[in-house]
């Protein structure tokens, strides 16, 4: 089990507040002109992938070593442990959280409840990367024998998130020959502008569901069907133009999708790091078996870094312990995920929910309501465009932002000028919030500096490479966590609204009196009815 500390009463607590208020008119500028190593000592370096330098934080090493001592009494590293050995640390759901499991190449025993859980991982992986080879190479075609040109990825959250930002980011390694799209909003606008750019004849369509009964999926897969259906006239050609993701194999029979064509995964697999199973998918089609693979590498790698390296060679201990710093002791209230990579430009949404689904709580582990700040908005924008919209803010702003430039030395593309362009306001703009510009004519002019920043400055945006962002980004939530003695793996506060849409719907579909709601709703729900039967009467 997890311990249950509550961080507010340890030493290092006190410690880091009364720290904080000691160095808050402490400027970088001068800690970088008062040590001309520190970035040598703030830089952690994994040869062949990636470059992290964290200087440019409003910390010294009296700071650090009382972050490291803040994760010591609050059991970080029995944390991950606990997540590891398969132990149910997420408590509410009684689960164990095992989605590292599924890209260890290590083919010792992993025993959970008496079940060893790696040959069904190795098995269910296997059959999802040769369904993914049969698309790619044209053993798998649709009912009139064509190959397939459209992939279409029917589901939400975790279900989309994840595998759309995966094949963005990783478009250089694509398949070009087929066209990966992605629907999650139950807004019919979605559907429908990505029903216009289909063939039928040459679309499948995965339905990324684990219980077969999320509303905004399933209404979305009942609309493929009926549309496929109208086009192609066959009812059997549903069984050779979907797929599904999922374990309610009942559902997904009478749905008329094939048990080869279902693929399943775990309850201790979370929808937000379910990328790394059969979610997967999407992904392993675009990229094939060989990239997904080096994709699971890349994440093992830093599974394997992030429990064995100590606190001040750790990663992804360092970005948590950077936010907790400016979360708890600064007042920082949000943190930017900054890509100066388009192709990765889906990476914040992708982070949000990661970051905002697992931390965003106000109980912590023994059902007490928390008296400090725990996980932080997040948000972003790919460079450069960022630097137009929102940087003023940033740079100028009465909001301190602490912010992760990301990026790649090597770009995916032939254009080697625009990126030498690109990464030059990479740097530019991390050194400017740090240094800022004290002597100006004007005091418009004036920039303070002392903004914070991580740069995170990856070889080349490889396939191994995302898997290492996306496992550096995991471990870092979860740490945070566990230092704000919170369940990181449940996510409650996403159900009240799904139940609550359920009451409304029936209000909103029928002609009856209205139900129970408070005056708003109600008088908005007969707004919306009489808009509606004009329209119709029409």
């Amino acid at each position: 089990m997890l311990p249950r500390v509550n961080p507010t009463k340890t030493k290092a607590w006190k410690a880091l507040e009364a720290h904080a208020a000691a160095t808050a008119d402490v400027p970088m500028r001068d800690l970088f002109a008062a040590d001309p190593n520190r970035f040598d000592r703030m830089h952690l370096r994994l040869e062949g992938l990636l470059l992290f330098d964290y200087a440019k934080h409003r910390v010294d090493e009296q700071t650090l070593s009382l972050l490291e001592q803040l994760f010591d009494q609050c059991g970080v590293s029995e944390g991950f442990k606990a997540q590891l050995a398969g132990d149910a640390i997420n408590e509410t759901e009684n689960r164990s959280v095992l989605h590292s499991a599924l890209r260890s190449s290590q083919n010792d025993s992993l025993m959970v409840d008496g079940q060893d859980l790696r040959p069904g991982i190795v098995r269910e992986r296997e059959r999802m990367l040769d369904f993914a080879e049969s698309v790619r190479d044209g053993r798998v075609r649709s009912t009139s024998g064509k190959t397939f040109k459209h992939v279409v990825n029917i589901g939400i959250g975790g279900s989309d998130l994840g595998p759309r930002m995966a094949v963005e980011a990783l478009k250089p390694f694509a398949h070009r020959g087929i066209q990966m799209h992605f629907v999650a909003n139950v807004d019919g606008a979605d559907l429908h502008e990505t029903l216009l750019l289909l063939d039928p004849a040459r679309t499948l369509f995965l339905v990324a569901s684990k219980t077969f009964t999320t509303q905004e999926t399933m209404a979305n897969a009942e609309a493929a069907r009926t549309w496929l259906l109208q086009h192609l006239g066959d009812p059997a050609a549903v069984a050779d133009h979907f797929a599904a993701l999922s374990t309610n194999l009942d559902k997904v029979k009478a749905f008329g999708i094939r048990p080869e064509r279902t693929f399943g995964f775990w309850d201790w697999v979370g929808g937000r790091y379910s990328i790394w199973s059969s979610i997967g998918l999407p992904l392993a089609i675009a990229i094939g078996a060989e990239g997904f693979r080096q994709f699971l590498a890349g994440a093992e790698r830093i599974d394997r870094h992030s429990v064995e390296a100590p606190f001040r060679q750790n990663i992804p201990w360092i970005m948590a312990a950077l936010g907790i710093w400016y979360r708890n002791f600064l007042g920082a209230a949000t943190h930017a995920a900054l890509p100066y990579d388009q192709y990765l430009h889906r990476f914040a949404a992708f982070l949000q929910q990661m970051d905002m689904e697992s931390n965003g709580k106000s109980l912590d582990r023994n059902g007490q309501r928390v008296t400090y700040a725990t996980g932080p908005v997040v948000w972003g924008e790919p460079g450069t465009n960022g630097q137009h919209a929102f940087y003023q803010l940033i740079h100028q702003g009465t909001e301190l932002i602490p912010s992760d430039f990301i990026a790649s030395v090597l770009p995916q593309h032939p254009l080697h000028a625009h990126h030498a362009k690109l990464l030059s306001n990479f740097l530019a703009q991390s050194e400017a919030l740090m240094m800022g510009k004290v002597e100006a004519q004007s005091p418009y002019r004036v920039f303070e500096g002392n903004r914070p920043s991580s740069t995170l400055l990856f070889d080349s945006m490889t396939p191994e490479a995302l898997g290492a962002l996306v496992a550096l980004y995991e471990h870092k939530v979860f740490a945070q966590g566990l230092v704000w003695n919170l369940f990181s793996y449940d996510q409650w506060g996403v159900e009240l609204g799904k139940e609550m849409a359920n009451v409304v719907l029936p209000d909103l579909e029928g002609d009856g009196p209205i139900g129970l709601h408070d005056s708003s709703t109600t008088a908005l729900i007969n707004h919306v009815r009489t808009l509606s039967s004009k329209a119709l009467s029409v």
